[in-house]
């Protein structure tokens, strides 16, 4: 017997998914997936550089919504050993799921290089999608030309970028530890940048055609190292091909947001300090802006 296409408990609640009709299994698995889609996806940095990934996620994925993430506390990652920053992203991702995120993008290079392939392992279920230094493209697009890479310490001396960078090398490459210069920029400050990329790679003003930018803070200063650098410069970061790899895993998934329901960009993101500095915020929702 069956009443409103239920059929009578005999067992307990234990084996209540056992004796659901098919319609109603059907009914139950769409709902989920609705709210699965729905949810939103958790964006973390070390500090706001990560908006420069961000904003190329927003142009292929701009019905989405989002967390986003900035560990100004623990800024910078450069200089941090293997064990303290998966142990910092471990936790960002904790507090993400707490939020119901549906997928994790580290948009930090020194995080990805370090702690992306533990968190892989062990969040299986979750996709988790992480920012690379863009040397391959640089191989792919521009391959004969002499290139700076510019990125942290830790990236530099991690296994995963010397993997990248022993494939594709064009040996006409200059590798480059920014110490100190995603600090820098956290505080924007345009003297002290300024400076800071005359000091350390104006010596390779005329030597260089390609800059890979291998931090997602370096972006957003995008412009002062082509002054330095004499102008002309072809650059190249990972931010464009994550956003692609974000949307393809969300749609392999089943998992894409579809549904326009707002017009305003800030009201699909929600923004977190780990210090709750407010002008970091300010900085942030600035920077997606430009």
């Amino acid at each position: 017997m069956t009443i409103n296409g239920w059929k009578p408990l005999r067992f307990g609640r234990q084996n209540f998914e056992k004796i659901l009709d098919d319609d109603e299994r059907v009914k139950r698995s769409e709902r989920m997936n609705i709210v699965k889609k729905e949810e939103s996806i958790g964006i973390f940095d070390s500090g706001i550089g990560g908006v420069t990934v961000l904003k190329e996620i927003i142009k292929i994925l701009p019905n989405e919504n989002y967390i986003y993430y900035s560990d100004s506390k623990n800024n910078p990652y450069g200089d941090k050993s293997d064990e303290e920053i998966i142990n910092l992203c471990d936790n960002i991702i904790k507090m993400m799921l707490e939020k119901n995120c549906k997928a994790i993008v580290i948009a930090c290079n020194t995080a990805s290089a370090k702690a992306a392939k533990f968190l892989r392992q062990k969040y299986k279920e979750l996709p988790i999608i992480a920012i690379e230094p863009a040397y391959k493209m640089v191989h792919d697009y521009s391959y004969d030309k002499p290139t700076l890479v510019m990125a942290t310490k830790g990236t530099i001396e991690s296994e995963k970028f010397n993997i990248l960078f022993k494939k594709y090398d064009n040996h006409k490459t200059y590798l480059y530890s920014c110490v100190g210069l995603a600090d820098i920029i956290e505080k924007s400050d345009n003297e002290e940048i300024s400076k800071y990329l005359e000091t350390h790679i104006g010596e390779y003003k005329g030597k260089v055609k390609n800059v890979v930018l291998g931090c997602t803070h370096y972006p957003l200063i995008q412009e002062q190292i082509d002054k330095v650098l004499g102008g002309n410069i072809q650059f190249f970061n990972g931010a464009e091909r994550l956003a692609v790899h974000l949307k393809d895993v969300l749609s392999e998934k089943g998992l894409l947001n579809n549904e326009n329901n707002t017009e305003n960009c800030e009201d699909k993101i929600e923004f977190i300090d780990s210090q709750n500095l407010p002008e970091k915020e300010k900085r942030f929702f600035k920077n997606l802006e430009n």
